[in-house]
Parts: structure tokens; sequence; C-alpha cells
């Protein structure tokens, strides 16, 4: 059975708003609570009282999901089933469209001592202005190794594309980021026989960038991850019937709505700019994703309070949101980010559906715990969109 089968077109828009990041886990030195309990919502919170609450779980329990398989798992898709590497929704991000022959890799600036130890994952968060003048000098120091193409594509911050093309190229290759500080960086491996020449012409490129980097004081060092050959997967409105607008700042999100097929145009840099942008679009698409990022990177950075400030923020956009009257607005994360932890983590994501044909829990507050008691339950975030479109009177009934 798939949701296209049973899909009745009418006018009815889905806004799904994802705060990436969202969720958390108390934090002993803020009264034990988490960032969403410690903020102050208003906006969220008299939403939460009319409308369906619940937790849901982007992968697996346990399993820490990276951004790409949270958002597909959002979008309606199985993550286990859909292995897109993070270089092609970087790729795809920046408005590069993938060929048969080439392979993306999502590729960050790092800083490292004379031992090739990382002292700073993120180069000191780089200007984006500063990572593309990088970016520039190794387009013009590296145009290929032993025959085949290096492209270097900028970014955003201390992130960048890197594509190779050439023949008989394989991603199957470990990551040279070992995803902390202190750790050296680690040497591409091959996970396949078939892809040993692969690894070993990726292992030349890292020594040829870091050699190009050498007088750089912060971006002096690489992180490669994410290789990835041109994804294939089913799209969207094919899957779905929904005709869908995909509203993001970041390139890898608008990676993975463009590999979808989703309409993905460039609004502009700020969250108002995407507001702005779906003021004027609303009536022309029936689903409509909306990225909110700030939550995620203070919870990155290990920042509690600046966290808390991104999410006191997020609720003062959402009356502007509510005047739209979307007939289903879900409210959720990809993942959750705790600022304990400093990275993404595997507890389930506090979410919130609101719709005239919807239960409505008459919980005060939108938290974590309060999301545990709520009329959703706990369920795997790629039957939520199956059920907002039920809310939105989209699915007719199944079997006689």
């Amino acid at each position: 059975m798939k949701l296209k089968d049973l899909y009745q077109k009418n006018d009815a828009k889905i806004i799904f708003l994802v705060a990436d990041g969202l969720g958390g886990i108390p934090h002993p030195n803020f009264k034990n609570l988490t960032e969403l309990e410690y903020a102050k919502t208003p906006n969220l919170d008299k939403l939460a009282s009319e409308s369906a609450l619940g937790l849901t779980i982007p992968v697996d329990y346990g399993i820490t999901p990276g951004s790409g398989p949270a958002h597909f798992s959002l979008f309606g898709y199985n993550p286990s089933a859909v292995d897109i590497g993070r270089g092609a929704l970087e790729a795809y991000g920046i408005g590069h469209i993938m060929e048969d022959d080439e392979m993306a890799i999502r590729a960050n600036f790092c800083t490292i001592n004379e031992s090739k130890v990382i002292t700073d994952r993120r180069a000191g968060r780089i200007e984006t202005h500063e990572m593309e003048r990088i970016v520039e000098k190794l387009s013009s120091n590296i145009r290929d190794i032993d025959g085949t193409r290096v492209i270097f594509r900028p970014g955003k911050e201390h992130r960048f594309v890197i594509i190779l093309k050439g023949k008989d190229l394989q991603d199957a290759i470990t990551d040279t980021d070992p995803q902390k500080e202190g750790l050296t960086l680690l040497p591409p491996n091959p996970l396949r026989k078939e892809a040993e020449k692969t690894a070993k012409l990726v292992n030349r490129l890292v020594e040829a960038i870091l050699n190009v980097l050498k007088d750089e004081p912060r971006a002096n060092g690489v992180l490669l991850r994410g290789y990835s050959l041109k994804p294939n997967v089913e799209n969207f409105t094919d899957r779905t019937g929904m005709k869908a607008l995909s509203l993001a700042n970041y390139p890898m999100y608008k990676g993975i709505t463009r590999i979808l097929g989703m309409d993905t145009p460039d609004p502009g840099e700020s969250f108002n700019d995407l507001i702005n942008y779906l003021k004027s679009h609303l009536n022309e698409y029936e689903f409509i994703y909306l990225h909110y990022k700030y939550a995620d990177k203070a919870g990155e950075d290990g920042d509690f309070m600046k966290k808390v400030k991104a999410i006191e923020e997020l609720d003062n956009y959402l009356p502007e949101i509510l005047h739209l009257r979307p007939d289903v607005l879900v409210i959720t994360g990809d993942h959750s980010t705790p600022s304990l932890l400093k990275s993404h983590s595997w507890h389930p994501n506090p979410t919130l559906l609101k719709s005239l044909y919807a239960p409505f829990d008459g919980i005060e507050r939108f938290t974590e715990r309060n999301c545990l008691r709520g009329s959703l339950g706990t369920l795997h975030a790629y039957h939520l969109l199956s059920i907002a479109m039920a809310s939105a009177l989209k699915l007719k009934k199944w079997g006689a």
C-alpha cells in the first residue's frame, strides 16, 4: 500500500515546521530542565493545549541519527531503506545536480596541530566569505588527482563540497573525521575491495589539500565524510501525490528536498526570509517543509542558554505562521541535540500536531515530558506524514 494510492486531492495545506535539534535532556546545571522546559514559550504552549502531542523516533530505539536519515523519516521514508551519503545531500543543497560518473564528499575545514591532531572541528566556525576564499585557493591549486577531476564548491561557514569526476569511483570509504577534538585525522580506508582504488585516490587528495592549507591560521585541515555516488530515491510527489515546497537556509536540507523533487528555492539567509516566501507562495502547494536551524547549532556548541534563546525566538515567529491558518501544522525536530551532550542524540523528538480533525490533549506546555503523555504516543517519525495527511483529509479509506 502506497500513500499515493490513497491520496485524494483537496486544498488543505500541511506545514511541517522542523526545529532542528529541538529536543534535549535534563541539564544538572539548569534545575534539571531541558532547554525546551527552561524556555519561555507562550505561543507554543497555547498551541500545545489545542493540539495532539507525542514523541517521534527518527530511526529506531537507541539509534542516534544524522540529519539526512532523520529528515527522510519525517518525509515518510523508512530511513533504513534510504541510504544516501552526506556528500550528495550537500552537493544538491548548493545546486550541484550530480552526474552518473561523480562522487560527492561533504568536507569541513578544521584546525589541526603539527601532529595532525584536531584542535577545532569547525575551524572556529569561520565566516562564509573566509571559507569561500579558501575554497577558491583549493580550486586554483588542485584540479585533478591521477586523472580524476576534482571540483571544489563552497557551502556555508566551515562547510564545503568536493566532487570527484571519473571512472569506476566507489563510495564505500571510511570518514576521515573522528567526530571528536583531540584525536588525529583518520585515513580514508576502503570498506570493500572494489573501493581500494578510490580510497587511495582520496588519501592523495587529502595530502594535497593539507599542503595547500598549511599556511592558513585556522582552516589548516580538512575532515571528509559522507562519500556518495549519485542517489536514486523515489520522488516525494510520486510517493504521496502532494505538490511540495521546501524552505530552508542551509545547503544540506535543500539537498535532501531537491533529491526528493520538492520545489526548493533560495529565498534568503534568514528564517524571516523563509516566512516571507511562505506567505507569498502558500496557495501554490499542499505540503510545506519549513526548517529552523538555530536550536541545533546551539546544542552542538554545548550552549544551553543559547539554545533556550533560539527556542524562544522560534516561539516569537509562531503567530506569523498561525496567521496563515494551515489546515495541519506539525511542529517537531528532526533529531534531539542536547547541549549536555554537544551532539545529536537518540532521544525522541517532542512533536505537536494541530488540526480540526485531530484530537487535542489539553496539555498546557510543549515539553518533552508533556509530549510523553500525549495522544500521539511514541511513534516512528516516518509514520507522522500519513497522520498529517489523514488529518488534512487527503487519504481515502483503504479496503472494503
